[in-house]
C-alpha cells in the first residue's frame, strides 16, 4: 500500500511539472492577447513616492473596456487596485497636506486616499458632455470642454418645421474629419469657479469661435493647460475653417486671460504644427513642440523655450538630426527629457536649458536597448519614471537612473500572461537598398525557431507614411502574435520612418512608390536568401501606406509573393484625393491635385504611383479589410479593389468593418479581424 502510495506521488509530481512546463511554454494567441492590461496613463504623488495609474483590461462578452486605477511605490513593491468601477477614470488634483486624490468617473467629481479608501463622490449633478477637465494650481478654477452648436448644418436645425430631415447642407470643405461627420458642434474651453466639488459661474472662453480645442481627433488634455500661477491658461488651436483648415497644419498657442478675458496668439508667424504647451516648475519659461512647414505633417518636431520674462525664444534641437515625441522639464528646471526615435527605437534623451543659445544645445542620450521608451511619467529624485515595450511586451512601468540609464521594472501588469509565453527572438537586420544605403529592418522569429527547418514569411509594411517602425507593441498588427502562429516577420524602416534622420524622413514625400517600395522589395529579396524562409511562401501584408503599398506590391513584385493582406490601403490615388479629408496630407506627399497638368510632380504620382494602374498585372490572392467610418481612407478604396481582384478573376475576400474607422477598436471585431487574417494566412500560404 505504501509502495502504490509513493507510486501515486510520483505520477501526480510528474504530471504537475509538465503541466507546469506546457503553461511556461504557451504561445500569443488572439484571444490571449486581448486578455493583457493596457496601460493608459500615469501621474506621480506630489512626493514622488507613488505611481497612480490607469490600466484598462477588456471584457469581450461585453465588448468594451474597463479602466480602473492602481497605486504603485517607486521604489519598488507590488501594485495596489484602488477602484474598481467599470468606467474611466480621470486624476484631477492631489491634496499634499492630506493625501487625498480628486479625480473624474461617471460624470462626477469624486475623492479618496491615495490607497482607495474612504470614498466620496463630491458632485451630485451628472456632466456626461464633461471632457478634458483640469483644476487650476491654486484650486480655485476648473476648465473643461464640451461641445457647442455654433453652425446650422442639419436640415433639422437649419429648418424647425422639418424635425425628422437628417440632410447635411455642406457649402465648404472639411464636412468631415477622420471618423465624424461635421454637424456644426465645436469643442470649446469652459472656465468656472471650483470649491471643493461645486462648479459655479461658468464662461466660455471661446466667446462662440467655429474652432475645436482640443484638436480632432487626435488631440487631448495636454491640448489646454493652466499657467503655473493659475492667472493665465494656454491652448492649442487651428483657428482656420473650410478649405483653409482642410489644407492646413498650422495650429498655435494661444494665452487666454482669466483677469482681463483677453486671448492672444503667442505663436504667431510659426507656420506648422504648434503643441503640447508645458511650463517649468518655476514658471519662468514655456516649452512646446513646433514644426516649421505648414501642411506637412511629419515635418520635424523640435522643442522650443520662451523666456517669460524677456521674450527670448529658442529651438533648443535646430541643430540635431531626428523628430521629438513628447518632453518633461526636470525639476530642477535645467534639462528637458524627451522621448525620440533613434536608429529603430524610442529613446529617452535630455537636451541643457540653463543657458540657451541661439544655435540650439546638444543633445545627450540616456537610455539605450531594443525597446522603445513610451512615456514620461515624471521624475521622482534621481529617476524618471517612463513605460517601455518592446515587441514581446505590452506598456510596463520602469524607473530611469538618470546617471547611468539603467532602467528597472517597476509594474507588473501583464506579467501572469508574459511569464507563460515563449518570447520570439527579435534581430536587428541590416540591408543595403538599390541606391545603397544601408537600412534597419526588424526580423521576428517564431518562438520555437529552428534553423534547420523553412519558414512562412511575412514582408509588414507599416503606415504613416512617416510613422516610426520601432520595438512598438500593437494590439493588431501584433509581431508576436503572427510569430506565435508559425511566420519569421520581416518589417524593414524603408523611406520615410523617422529616427535615421530628417532626409530619410523627408524622401518619401512625392516618392510613394518610388524608392519605399523598392526598399521593401530590398528586404524580401534579403531575407529570402536564408535557408530557413521558404521562398516559395511570401507573403506581404499592411495597412493604411502599408496598405497602399500591399496594392502596388501586387503590381509590380514579379513573382515574389504568395499572398497578400491590404488594410484601409490607397488604391486609386485619384478617387482618394477626390474623397479624403485632410487634404494637406495629400498635397505634401501625393504633390497636390490631379487637375493641374503643369504640377510634373502630382502627375507622376497619379500615373506611375497609382496602384489601380497595375492591376492588369494582379495575380495573386488578396485580402482587402476596410473600416466603413475610415473617412481618412475612406471606403471606395477598399471596395474598388475588391471588385477589380473579382472582376480579374483573383482569388479574394473582402472583410468590411461597418463600425470601425482607420483602426479596429471594438474588442469581437478585433479578435474577428485577427481570426479571418490567420485564416486568409493558412488557406493561400
Amino acid at each position: 500500500m505504501k509502495k502504490i502510495s509513493i507510486l501515486f506521488s510520483l505520477l501526480f509530481l510528474n504530471l504537475t511539472a509538465i503541466t507546469a512546463t506546457a503553461q511556461n511554454n504557451q504561445k500569443m494567441t488572439p484571444e490571449l492577447l486581448w486578455k493583457l492590461g493596457r496601460y493608459g496613463a500615469g501621474v506621480l504623488t506630489p512626493d514622488g513616492n507613488n505611481i497612480i495609474y490607469t490600466v484598462t483590461t477588456y471584457n469581450l462578452a461585453n465588448n468594451k473596456g474597463e479602466p480602473n486605477l492602481f497605486s504603485l511605490p517607486v521604489n519598488g513593491g507590488p501594485s495596489q487596485q484602488i477602484t474598481n468601477e467599470a468606467g474611466g477614470k480621470d486624476i484631477l488634483r492631489f491634496d499634499e497636506a492630506t493625501g487625498r486624490i480628486t479625480y473624474w468617473y461617471d460624470g462626477r467629481i469624486w475623492q479618496m486616499n491615495s490607497n482607495g479608501t474612504n470614498l466620496a463622490m463630491l458632485t451630485v449633478d451628472q456632466k456626461d458632455d464633461f471632457e478634458n477637465i483640469r483644476i487650476s494650481p491654486d484650486g480655485k478654477k476648473i476648465i473643461y470642454t464640451r461641445d457647442v452648436q455654433i453652425q446650422k448644418v442639419l436640415g433639422k436645425d437649419k429648418y424647425a418645421d422639418l424635425p425628422k430631415a437628417n440632410a447635411y447642407v455642406i457649402t465648404d470643405l472639411n464636412y468631415r474629419h477622420w471618423d465624424t461627420w461635421a454637424n456644426g458642434k465645436f469643442s470649446h474651453i469652459f472656465l468656472a469657479d471650483y470649491d471643493n466639488g461645486k462648479i459655479s459661474n461658468e464662461k466660455d472662453i471661446m466667446h462662440g469661435e467655429a474652432f475645436d480645442v482640443p484638436q480632432k481627433p487626435s488631440g487631448g488634455l495636454e491640448d489646454l493647460i493652466f499657467s503655473p500661477d493659475s492667472k493665465n491658461i494656454i491652448y492649442v488651436c487651428k483657428k482656420k475653417s473650410g478649405k483653409d483648415y482642410a489644407q492646413s497644419t498650422n495650429t498655435d498657442l494661444y494665452q487666454y486671460n482669466i483677469a482681463t478675458d483677453e486671448t492672444r496668439n503667442t505663436t504667431q508667424g510659426m507656420n506648422g504644427y504648434d503643441t503640447q504647451p508645458q511650463f517649468n516648475h518655476s514658471g519662468s519659461h514655456m516649452a512646446w513642440l513646433s514644426m516649421k512647414e505648414d501642411g506637412y505633417e511629419a515635418d520635424k518636431n523640435d522643442i522650443v523655450i520662451r523666456n517669460l520674462k524677456t521674450g527670448l525664444k529658442v529651438n533648443l534641437t535646430a541643430a540635431w538630426d531626428e523628430s521629438i515625441n513628447s518632453f518633461c522639464f526636470s525639476k530642477d528646471d535645467s534639462k528637458i527629457y524627451f522621448i525620440a526615435v533613434h536608429n529603430g527605437t524610442e529613446q529617452l534623451f535630455s537636451v541643457d536649458v540653463k543657458v540657451p543659445s541661439a544655435t540650439g544645445q546638444s543633445v545627450t542620450q540616456i537610455t539605450k536597448g531594443q525597446w522603445d521608451v513610451t512615456s514620461i511619467i515624471g521624475q521622482s529624485g534621481s529617476k524618471l519614471i517612463v513605460t517601455r515595450t518592446d515587441m514581446n511586451h505590452a506598456a510596463e512601468i520602469y524607473s530611469v537612473d538618470l546617471s547611468t540609464g539603467n532602467m528597472q521594472k517597476l509594474s507588473d501588469i501583464n506579467d501572469k500572461i508574459n511569464n507563460r509565453l515563449i518570447p520570439s527572438k527579435v534581430d536587428e537586420r541590416h540591408i543595403k537598398t538599390t541606391d545603397g544605403k544601408d537600412m534597419l529592418a526588424w526580423v521576428i522569429y517564431p518562438p520555437d525557431f529552428d534553423p534547420t527547418k523553412k519558414y512562412p514569411t511575412l514582408l509588414y509594411c507599416q503606415g504613416g507614411p512617416q510613422s516610426a517602425l520601432s520595438q512598438f507593441y500593437s494590439f493588431r498588427w501584433n509581431f508576436q502574435l503572427m510569430a506565435a502562429q508559425g511566420y519569421i516577420v520581416i518589417a524593414p524602416n524603408r523611406r520615410g520612418m523617422p529616427g535615421h534622420g530628417v532626409e530619410w524622413n523627408r524622401q518619401i514625400s512625392g516618392d510613394w512608390g518610388g524608392q519605399a517600395i523598392q526598399d521593401y522589395l530590398s528586404a524580401i529579396d534579403d531575407i529570402a536568401k536564408e535557408p530557413f524562409v521558404d521562398k516559395e511562401r511570401l507573403g506581404c501584408i499592411g495597412a493604411s501606406y502599408g496598405g497602399y503599398s500591399v496594392y502596388m506590391l501586387a503590381g509590380v513584385h514579379n513573382g515574389r509573393f504568395k499572398t497578400f493582406i491590404a488594410h484601409d490601403g490607397l488604391f486609386d490615388l485619384k478617387s482618394w484625393y477626390g474623397t479624403t479629408e485632410e487634404i494637406w496630407f495629400a498635397n505634401k506627399d501625393i504633390g497636390g491635385n490631379y487637375w493641374d497638368k503643369s504640377n510634373l510632380k502630382a502627375q507622376k504620382s497619379y500615373l506611375k504611383f497609382n496602384p489601380s494602374n497595375y492591376v492588369d498585372k494582379w495575380n495573386t490572392p488578396i485580402m482587402v479589410v476596410q473600416g466603413g467610418k475610415d473617412y481618412r481612407v475612406p471606403n471606395e478604396q477598399g471596395f474598388q479593389a475588391f471588385q477589380a481582384a473579382q472582376l480579374r478573376g483573383i482569388k479574394s475576400k473582402f472583410l468590411f468593418l461597418p463600425d470601425e474607422n482607420h483602426w479596429v477598436l471594438k474588442p469581437q471585431n478585433a479578435i474577428l479581424w485577427q481570426r479571418e487574417f490567420f485564416d486568409w494566412l493558412k488557406e493561400t500560404l
